[in-house]
């Protein structure tokens, strides 16, 4: 599931990939922009926004795509066999250059703007986690701004910090030792002071690695540590309904938590995360959902 860490990883694979080279093919399999060609431009970066790709192209165009729940960007040796993205239909976006070729599946978002306006497109976003932008005590002071807004909710708020996603927030609160349901302002004050810390933590320690992992003490502190072995989870609660907790041993849950536009999946531990809690549900695989 693409969130910060994922977006950032993908910005370095392209950066590498297309940065200071002309592009020798452009497909934007849009109808918005199925005329627009980038042929002969140079790329000049690919930059992460939060969960926003910028590729930036001389003549002050930038291509930003966001890749939401399934979306990705593969790159490919020219002559390769495009593979591991999805099948042809997929295809969004094809950008190649004399030796690399990258692919855009599924993507939910991609358009093609002025650089002096990608405001439009990023404007709203919180401080980045991953980005020269990133401001602690603004991050906490967004996210506090509503004191009666769940604290889950407000984690996957971009407005308030960008990056986070729903396995995240659900690490997080279990990190916090709050349910995802507890309204922020209820959030002890030094819980929340440690909140944009241990955010950061988890994305910088995770924006390298291949297999996103949470549980490798990398939040610091003798509250969030766990026994560790050869076979501790890569992550505390995401997805491990009914299993038992790392910590207690008391089975995990899950239920659905709103973020404003869609339910998601949310997991928790009812003894080590204090606070309400909805119904609990079956598990993942008797449940019928819809997504988008």
């Amino acid at each position: 599931m693409p969130e910060g860490d994922t977006v950032w990883q993908t910005a370095q694979r392209l950066h590498t990939a297309l940065a200071g080279k002309v592009l020798t093919r452009s497909d934007l399999r849009v109808p918005k922009y199925a005329t627009a060609d980038l042929t002969g431009r140079t790329v000049l970066d690919v930059t992460p926004r939060g969960k926003h790709l910028l590729t930036r192209v001389e003549g002050g165009l930038t291509l930003h795509s966001h890749l939401r729940m399934d979306g990705t960007w593969r790159v490919y040796a020219n002559g390769q066999r495009w593979s591991g993205g999805g099948p042809a239909h997929q295809i969004r976006a094809i950008l190649g250059t004399a030796d690399r070729t990258a692919v855009g599946y599924r993507l939910p978002v991609l358009e093609l703007l002025r650089t002096s306006e990608e405001h439009r497109a990023v404007g709203h976003l919180g401080p980045d986690l991953l980005g020269p932008d990133w401001n602690p005590e603004q991050a906490l002071a967004n996210l506090l701004a509503d004191p009666t807004r769940p604290l889950g909710e407000a984690l996957l708020d971009q407005r308030n910090l960008a990056g986070i996603g729903n396995i995240y927030k659900s690490e997080l609160c279990f990190l916090l030792g709050a349910t995802p349901w507890l309204p922020i302002g209820a959030l002890p004050a030094d819980r929340a002071a440690k909140l944009p810390a241990i955010a950061k933590r988890l994305l910088e320690a995770n924006r390298d690695r291949p297999v996103r992992n949470t549980t490798s003490n990398i939040t610091n502190g003798s509250a969030y540590r766990t026994s560790g072995g050869p076979h501790t989870p890569d992550l505390f609660v995401y997805g491990r309904a009914p299993r038992p907790c790392l910590r207690c041993d008391t089975p995990i849950r899950t239920a659905d938590q709103g973020d404003g536009s869609r339910e998601r999946p949310t997991y928790w531990c009812p003894t080590c995360q204090v606070g309400p809690a909805p119904g609990t549900s079956p598990p993942r695989g008797t449940r019928h959902r819809t997504t988008n």
